[in-house]
């Protein structure tokens, strides 16, 4: 088993990955992004995104996916874990918990103060795993999202009134 940081000539297989990833997460035609778009993010001139790999006899099977997140209570960086994923014939062989382990050597490395991730609430699986490395689900905190319409219009300055709160004055 060896773990990784992701090559540029792994972007095949990554993007592989990620569509089986989001087939299994019944997403899979909300993957708009191509190989290329991939490869660009991970590789490109300013990437701001990164991957490790899990390779099992030279082939790719495995990947985490992750950008440099902040705590401004904490004062530190942390890494946000954007997507792991595993072949299915191969989880429960240890690629999952190694990729995992990788990342969280580099947050103690680099003095990261935390490692975090979504999980879908109905994936049992991935609930239990990440139980079992002594993984805590943040309870209080409900992810948003704008994106399409609403994010577009939100950036031209034409976002949905506020339902509360106090309203400005139409005189200014």
């Amino acid at each position: 088993m060896l773990i990784r940081p992701a090559q540029r000539g792994d972007s095949p297989a990554i993007y592989r990955l990620i569509r089986n990833l989001a087939e299994y997460e019944r997403a899979l035609p909300e993957v708009t992004g191509s190989e290329a778009d991939l490869a660009l993010a991970l590789f490109g001139p300013e990437p701001a995104v990164f991957a490790h790999v899990a390779d099992h006899d030279g082939r790719v099977v495995g990947f985490a996916l992750w950008y440099l997140s902040y705590s401004t209570w904490q004062g530190r960086h942390g890494i946000y874990l954007e997507d792991l994923y595993v072949e299915p014939e191969l989880r429960g062989f240890g690629y999952g918990r190694s990729l995992l382990a990788e990342l969280a050597r580099l947050c103690v490395e680099r003095g990261f103060g935390r490692l975090e991730w979504a999980v879908l609430d109905w994936n049992s699986p991935a609930l239990g795993f990440y139980a079992k490395l002594g993984a805590t689900p943040m309870d209080e905190w409900t992810v948003h999202r704008l994106t399409g319409p609403a994010l577009h219009a939100l950036a031209a300055g034409r976002g949905a009134a506020p339902t509360d709160g106090p309203r400005p004055s139409p005189h200014g």
